[in-house]
């Protein structure tokens, strides 16, 4: 049978929308225009948890200096509804409308987005709604089911999408992801299987076996062409289709968003191809190493560094690169058409082709990027991460450049979304490319953590744009290790898991609030925080 999630009315005040005059029934619904909802929804629950999970891993700015104070339970509200109330209750409407028509692909990618949503919930919160919620009207309070019966569910979820894909034959009106290409999906329902069998390896002594069977098929995605993704517009206005990050960085009264010090300082220091694709410089000198410090518009250029970050990059960084370090919980000065902003890999920005031009809206791609979610890069490193674990380091090694080099590619390939730039100038050669690739190995072999450290970081820098990967990766692991410690001495115990919404547990008279944030997920069977993940 399809599992579904009935409609969970929990995330509102009003515990009983059965007379939601807003509601479509189910024999008033169109397959098509459910569908088409079902995506746009998705692609919005995917950018926001893969945004945490990137503040998490350092790929993005994080702020806040205390880990259990950085996410309030009413953070994660929207989010929560979205998933439960929106796409999982237009899944439930759309299902019957798809069987009696024999809409096939419509069952596949409504199968996909459930499997791929409800998975995400678990690796985020653990224990989450499920079954119970099947029930609908008939209960309002459903319990938590565990995060492994979901897996299993979900697993088998796409084994019948899968099925589905296969004997399709009529498409769906709108397919954002793949334009009706069932092969292409199905190499994606193999793919997302791969990303649950890598986080859950620790506990699955068959997930190994299982994915090097899915790699011998052959069935899954393996160039940046076939990356499943989401595909933005560049309209500003009724509606807006532009990237979110776009949204954010390129305003009339410049950008609302930082760029992460940790990974700029990263890229920059081993001359990453990647950078100009990944972000933009406003300004070409930034304060206190370029220029001198600025106390109006870079307050921490004033200051030392303090003990705990000797070593690691603080507040500034050099050749204008100007952003924020984990945790920094500053105001916001006049820094608008200063620091750093997202490029045009994959928010659809500016390439950065040293103009330091301050941004405003309609530069660069117009927003015209991508929200990452499946990517042939990742199954490089995941096949990395497995040759570690069987102490095969060469492959690994090889696999790793492999990912890096499809990662490169991919991000290169923005360039032209830029039409003013002058990437003849700029743009990364085959030189760059081959040069990084062969010093990562290099740096590999010399890593103190027998290459653990570079694989992660390596890793993270390729999941610019959606770090739930990252986040799983970095729990699961425990690399790497040399990750820009917070802004804060004492930041508290890293989240292994996050609170709660706030609606869904003060609705709902079956589930309790955790007491903080170092509840492990199933899968989870490291050492308990603040010793694991070792670096904070």
């Amino acid at each position: 049978m399809f599992a579904l999630i009935g409609l969970i009315s929990c995330e509102t005040t009003n515990l009983d929308l059965r007379t939601n005059p807003n509601a479509l029934s189910a024999d008033k619904g169109n397959p098509d225009f459910l569908l088409s909802n079902i995506q746009l929804e998705f692609k919005d629950v995917v950018e926001s948890f893969g945004r945490t999970g990137a503040e998490l891993t350092r790929i993005d700015y994080m702020f806040g200096r205390s880990y259990i104070n950085v996410y309030t339970p009413s953070n994660f509200d929207a989010r929560w509804t979205k998933s439960y109330t929106e796409i999982m209750s237009d899944i439930n409407a759309l299902v019957p409308l798809a069987e009696e028509s024999g809409l096939e692909f419509h069952l596949g990618m409504a199968q996909f987005i459930e499997a791929y949503t409800i998975v995400t919930l678990v690796d985020y919160f653990g224990d989450v709604p499920y079954l119970d919620a099947n029930l609908g009207a008939d209960n309002f309070n459903p319990g938590l089911d565990s995060g492994q019966s979901v897996y299993e569910a979900s697993y088998a979820l796409i084994d019948q999408a899968i099925e589905n894909f296969t004997s399709a034959q009529v498409k769906p009106t709108t397919d954002f992801f793949y334009n009706g290409d069932a092969d292409s999906w199905i190499a994606a329902a193999n793919t997302l299987k791969i990303k649950m069998l890598m986080t859950t390896r620790i506990v699955d002594a068959t997930a190994a076996s299982k994915i090097e069977a899915i790699l011998a098929s052959g069935k899954y995605i393996q160039s940046y062409t076939e990356d499943l993704q989401f595909n933005y517009g560049s309209n500003e206005v009724q509606p807006d289709t532009r990237h979110p990050r776009y949204s954010l960085n390129y305003t009339v009264s410049g950008s609302d968003d930082y760029m992460s010090n940790h990974l700029m300082f990263y890229m920059l220091e081993n001359q990453d191809p990647r950078m100009r694709y990944y972000f933009y410089r406003q300004n070409e000198l930034t304060p206190g190493t370029d220029t001198d410090p600025s106390l109006e518009t870079l307050q921490c250029s004033l200051q030392t560094a303090p003990d705990h970050l000797a070593g690691y990059p603080f507040c500034n960084l050099s050749n204008g690169y100007w952003g924020r370090d984990h945790g920094n919980n500053e105001g916001i000065p006049p820094d608008g058409f200063l620091k750093t902003i997202a490029g045009v890999y994959p928010a659809g920005g500016s390439f950065d082709d040293d103009t330091f031009i301050g941004k405003k809206n309609g530069a660069g791609g117009k927003g015209a990027g991508v929200t990452p979610m499946l990517l042939a890069s990742s199954v490089k490193f995941w096949q990395a991460e497995l040759a570690m674990e069987n102490g095969d380091n060469s492959s690994a090694k090889d696999l790793m450049a492999a990912g890096i080099k499809i990662s490169i590619d991919k991000a290169m390939s923005f360039g032209t979304l830029d039409s003013e730039a002058d990437l003849e100038s700029f743009a990364s050669t085959s030189e760059d490319i081959s040069n990084f690739t062969t010093a990562s190995k290099v740096r590999f072999d010399s890593d103190d953590e027998n290459g653990w450290n570079v694989l992660g970081q390596e890793f993270f820098t390729s999941l610019y744009g959606n770090g739930s990967d990252a986040y799983n990766f970095y729990r699961r692991t425990g690399y790497p290790k040399n990750l820009q410690p917070s802004t804060e001495p004492t930041p508290g115990p890293f989240i292994r898991s996050l609170f709660y919404p706030s609606n869904f547990v003060n609705n709902n008279s079956n589930v309790s609030q955790k007491n903080d944030v170092t509840n492990q997920v199933f899968w989870d069977t490291n050492p308990a925080s603040p010793g694991f993940p070792s670096s904070n």
